[in-house]
């Protein structure tokens, strides 16, 4: 499936990022909707629900055909009850309108000792994540899964940061990687709470990105054991967290 569009502006044809609602239902029950570009629908759902302590294991997932195949079902039932969420989210913002504190909290375990990177395989993983729809558009976020030896193991694009790290984690999950104690993730953007988050409980004990990191984003890394590093740039990289696993 195409992740844009062309557009006429100008008198030119250009392409853009298109951006659609995805309804995630379970078990019939509509759940959350959010904001993405179309594509490996299963895999964000899965991975939302993941990250939202909702399933522990993987799913049967499928689009339908309602809202012009913008609804993906997935096979209940939920580990614990998600009536006290409101799940709408956005491509920009992720998961809005948390009800408590409790809400946001992580509750996963500190991340394990013991994967190493060296600092400048960790500040050259930017460079080495496929990003086509961005290079056509300038309008995609991506996150990209890989060895500490630098190979990629995945990479995903969407409009919403979030989704593109969702999109790589339901990935993992269908294919029993979950935790993923041997991985490091790659953003291509600002580094979040929200990602930081997603990442710890997946299991990924390092997570790099392009852009700076929010200081809740740094206390949380901080707290879960975390590597965070940001603006991996031009041979250069900030460790922020963990920095016990990066090497010279």
């Amino acid at each position: 499936m195409s992740l844009t569009r062309p557009v006429e502006h100008d008198g030119i044809s250009d392409e853009v990022a298109i951006e659609e609602p995805l309804e995630i239902r379970v078990d019939g029950a509509p759940l959350a909707v959010t904001m993405r570009t179309p594509g490996h629908d299963e895999e964000l759902a899965l991975g939302f629900l993941w990250g939202e302590g909702l399933i522990d294991g993987p799913r049967a997932a499928g689009l339908t055909e309602d809202l012009a195949a913008n609804t993906v079902e997935v096979t209940g039932p939920l580990t614990r009850d998600p009536s006290a969420r409101s799940f709408y989210t956005t491509s920009s913002c992720g998961v809005c309108g948390k009800g408590a504190l409790e809400e946001v909290a992580v509750h996963a375990p500190a991340l394990p000792p013991g994967l190493r990177i060296t600092r400048a395989l960790l500040a050259d993983l930017p460079e080495r994540l496929r990003q086509p729809g961005f290079e056509r558009t300038g309008g995609l976020h991506a996150t990209g899964r890989f060895t500490p030896d630098g190979e990629l193991l995945c990479v995903r694009e969407d409009v919403g940061r979030h989704n593109a790290m969702d999109k790589v984690i339901g990935r993992a999950l269908l294919e029993g990687a979950l935790p993923l104690h041997g991985s490091v993730l790659c953003v291509s953007g600002r580094l979040s709470f929200e990602l930081v988050q997603k990442a710890v409980v997946a299991g990924a004990p390092i997570l790099v990105g392009v852009g700076a990191p929010t200081s809740l984003a740094i206390s949380l890394a901080a707290d879960r054991g975390l590597t965070l590093a940001g603006f991996a740039r031009h041979g250069g990289v900030n460790v922020y967290t963990g920095d016990e696993r990066v090497t010279p």
